[in-house]
């Protein structure tokens, strides 16, 4: 391991369907090579901007193979089939390698059984397309490290988002440590497991505009997210370079209110991210 990382925000929304924020999705590259994480939708329409407009070649759309899944809610997933599919009509060979939670094994084949018609027209078809690329090898995965290769080390770890099993991730790469916390409320460990990160890619809500909700979704989402007040104390224990914010929930409130809700509390360097920034 020893080349320069780079973090790629391909989609920084949520459920909301806001044209200027597709679904939650990150790629961090290394040495030419991209590792997903979460495919929310449009995600290969992100990747290929982010190879056509930013010369990233790691995400070029064919060389699109290795995915790590935070948790199975469909902002985070209904970019699955797009992952599996247009990689492979765009001549991915390779199968597509993805770790997620338990479940992730059968959200795959029920996807590959919805598209089964699709599959077999354009193996059998006089479509001109490889036998292999469609294929996915899942691995489902439990808090451990859970890949390792020349480039970068993965560690999972269990999050707070509910009766869903959810996980953060922990990448090591040669000169950076990124932590992403996935969706998840606090929860007790948290300040453990983003220690010594370089940077800390976390969602949020507004802590205002909570105020406003309805007592039922205040019950929601205090219980499974995290509130900027929230994050400004995690993100002031574990000192990391850069804060940035993602899955941002504003309920009218703007980006800059958001980052100044948590500056309130925090001192350190954060941004708001945005789709197809590059840190």
């Amino acid at each position: 391991m020893n080349s320069k990382s780079n973090i790629i925000l391909l989609g920084t929304g949520n459920p909301n369907p806001d044209p200027m924020r597709f679904g939650p999705s990150v790629a961090i590259v290394v040495n030419d090579t991209s590792y997903l994480i979460d495919f929310g939708v449009g995600i290969t329409r992100r990747t290929y901007s982010a190879f056509t407009q930013l010369g990233i070649k790691a995400l070029e759309t064919s060389r699109l193979t290795k995915g790590f899944l935070t948790h199975l809610h469909s902002d985070h997933t209904i970019g699955y089939p797009d992952l599996i599919f247009t990689p492979w009509v765009m001549g991915r060979s390779q199968p597509l390698e993805i770790y997620g939670p338990k479940g992730t094994q059968e959200m795959t084949d029920f996807i590959l059984k919805a598209f089964n018609r699709d599959i077999k027209e354009r193996l059998e078809g006089l479509e001109p397309i490889n036998q292999t690329g469609y294929k996915v090898i899942v691995k489902e995965i439990k808090p451990e490290i859970i890949y390792n290769d020349e480039n970068i080390s993965v560690e999972a770890f269990p999050v707070n988002h509910g009766n869903l099993i959810s996980f953060g991730f922990r990448f090591t790469t040669s000169d950076k440590i990124i932590a992403i916390s996935g969706d998840t409320a606090p929860f007790d460990n948290c300040v453990e497991y983003y220690e010594g990160c370089d940077i800390l890619i976390h969602e949020v809500y507004s802590s205002k505009m909570f105020e406003e909700l309805p007592l039922e979704w205040k019950r929601y989402h205090s219980s499974v997210h995290t509130s900027s007040y929230e994050l400004a104390d995690i993100a002031s224990k574990v000192k990391p370079n850069l804060l940035i914010l993602y899955h941002q929930l504003f309920w009218g409130s703007t980006e800059e209110e958001i980052v100044a809700e948590v500056r309130k509390n925090y001192t350190g360097k954060v941004v708001s991210g945005k789709d197809l920034q590059i840190f």
